[in-house]
């Protein structure tokens, strides 16, 4: 019977974390994103957060923008973390397996300055999906290697 877990090699685990430390702090950096759109617009979320001169208020555009794109992160890096981590155990080529994990990181923060700070629909699309089938090859690519 062949070993279905193999060694994860050195150089693929290492842009693994890498690139995952790179999303994860980008995350990261989307709630500071939030809370700075709504000091600078004065809108507050909770009613002990408002400043003088502020308002309470649940839907202001820019700071929805920037939710919404924290969101987006959300839905597609946290399945991303767990099926690149699987991915390396399939024994991919050193060079394929990088180059996925930065591709991934590399769109996904396109994603962010396309969705926040320059609103351009189609390349906003672009990158989503580049990101979204990328990790899905990495998800096929496990089923396969465990059928």
């Amino acid at each position: 019977m062949s070993q279905v877990f193999g060694q994860v090699e050195p150089a693929v685990f290492q842009a693994y974390a890498f690139w995952v430390a790179v999303l994860g702090l980008k995350m990261l950096l989307m709630s500071v994103l939030t809370g700075l759109q709504r000091g600078s617009k004065k809108v507050f979320a909770n009613p002990e957060d408002v400043t003088p001169g502020g308002k309470l208020k649940y839907d202001d555009p820019d700071v929805e923008r920037v939710r919404r794109a924290h969101l987006n992160d959300m839905e597609n890096i946290l399945p991303y973390f767990i099926i690149s981590f699987l991915y390396m155990f399939t024994n991919p080529s050193v060079t394929v397996a990088v180059n996925l994990f930065r591709l991934v990181a590399v769109v996904r923060i396109c994603h962010t300055v396309f969705h926040v700070f320059i609103p351009v629909h189609k390349f906003r699309g672009m990158a989503w999906a580049t990101g979204f089938f990328t990790t899905v090859f990495m998800g096929v690519m496990i089923v396969l290697h465990f059928l």
